[in-house]
């Protein structure tokens, strides 16, 4: 997700005109009658608006608050566009701050805005929510006595926010489970660490990345660094990077995250609405591994900035994918400031695209090797957690869409199919014919 302080009000749709125009200036007069066209319908919506305003003002039973009217007709404006789209107000804005710095006060859990109901993308890994038990798919319909419906996402996250130590009740529809599941936690203050770290049998260096948010490129050169003191460069077979269930965060971070495995090329493009808008974006600092082998795990749970990482090390055949396909968030959104005390706009300006061109919206990214888990059959009805192309009003794909795919990660090492099979193609214990032939080999760009 990229930041940007300037933005295009953009052209409302109007009358689609069939002009045959003789002449030179043919091209320009089709194109000032479909730009008055446009104009003319824009004022009458314009008018229409302003007259329910008015009307609602003077003659609703109660006497309504201008300010509240003004940001449900702009809720309702900008999430008739798409499932990512959305306007903060200044508190919004604010927790929104405090969410991709990576402290603050609450449960721990991704939520997205789905048929007016509050879902769970995904808990943070030793947070309450995750503590609690909450998982991927969890539709919240109450929070304490208070019921869900009618409420926007930002409304719903700031009541689940709170002073630490105080305590919430959530009501959870879970699939599979016969009734509504009650679920007390205790808040406590939400210290994002996105990233963790081990060694694994003196060999392989296990990484895990929860989140893109501020702090996550400083984590794992961290991790890099700290691994490569503790195991020797002749005995390191290579590192895991864990991308399970992460949904995403801040696309600056999704670019040095995929930099420090590769030594150049490009990270991710986007494409807006127009070829002027495409940005491309490219690995910058090196490989901090020295070419050491990679494998990328990830699972129906890996959204957004965890896809763009898990494409770049594909499509350089820098890493082997192992697990499930992707979620398939390829949107870009724009956050839009709107100065002081009007809160922020998250706008979807443009989709993501991996360095070989391929859409990730409404499709993924496919894994080399796919590895499915072995779910308990109380979980067995969920443990598919369903995809990007599945919300409603969601941007169509380049191509076919794809739908969800397995999320759920064994509570057990031991268990994790997708984890093993990482540590025995590391080992040479198996092999895969499409594992990269040399760590360093890229595609053109």
């Amino acid at each position: 997700m990229r930041r940007n302080l300037t933005f295009l009000l953009g052209t409302a749709t109007g009358a689609c005109l069939t002009i045959l125009v003789a002449g030179p200036q043919g091209a320009h007069l089709v194109a000032a009658a479909k730009a008055a066209a446009r104009s003319d319908s824009t004022y009458s919506q314009l008018n229409l608006f302003g007259d329910v305003f008015e009307r609602v003002r003077a003659s609703y039973v109660e006497k309504p608050d201008d300010s509240k009217l003004m940001e449900g007709a702009i809720n309702g404006m900008i999430s008739s566009l798409d499932p990512h789209s959305r306007y903060m107000n200044a508190k919004g804005w604010s927790d929104m701050q405090e969410t991709t710095h990576g402290e603050f006060g609450g449960l721990g859990i991704e939520v997205t805005m789905e048929d007016g109901v509050v879902k769970v993308v995904a808990p943070i890994d030793d947070t309450p929510a995750a503590k609690a038990g909450i998982m991927s798919g969890d539709v919240i319909t109450q929070i304490d006595d208070d019921s869900i419906q009618g409420m926007t996402l930002d409304q719903a996250v700031a009541k689940m926010k709170g002073q630490p130590d105080s305590k919430i009740r959530l009501k959870i529809i879970r699939k599979g489970a016969d009734a509504p599941v009650d679920v007390a936690i205790v808040r406590e203050v939400i210290r994002v660490r996105p990233v963790r770290f081990r060694t694994e049998g003196g060999d392989i260096g296990y990484i895990r990345i929860s989140s893109f948010n501020e702090q996550a490129t400083d984590g794992l050169r961290k991790a890099i660094t700290e691994i490569s003191k503790t195991i020797p460069p002749e005995k390191l077979a290579g590192f895991v990077v864990d991308l399970r269930n992460n949904p995403g965060g801040l696309l600056d971070q999704a670019v040095s995250v995929s930099s420090a495995f590769m030594a150049r090329g490009e990270v991710v493009s986007t494409r807006g609405r127009t070829p002027e808008e495409t940005q491309r974006f490219v690995a910058r600092g090196g490989d901090l591994t020295k070419g050491k082998p990679l494998v990328v795990l990830i699972n129906g749970g890996s959204a957004s900035a965890s896809e763009i990482v898990a494409g770049a090390l594909r499509d350089h055949r820098r890493a082997t994918l192992i697990g499930t396909r992707s979620f398939g968030k390829g949107s870009v959104q724009t956050i839009i400031p709107l100065g002081s005390n009007n809160g922020a706009l998250a706008l979807t300006t443009a989709r993501y695209y991996t360095p070989s061109g391929k859409s990730i919206q409404a499709q993924g990214v496919s894994p080399d090797i796919e590895v499915l888990q072995d779910v308990p059959d109380e979980l067995k009805t969920r443990s598919e957690l369903k995809s990007e192309a599945e919300m409603r009003g969601h941007l169509a794909a380049d191509g076919n869409e794809q739908t969800g795919s397995q999320s759920y990660v064994p509570p057990s090492e031991k268990d994790d199919k997708a984890l093993g099979a990482a540590f025995n193609l590391l080992r040479g214990v198996t092999v895969n014919a499409n594992a990269p032939a040399a760590a360093k080999r890229a595609v053109p760009n």
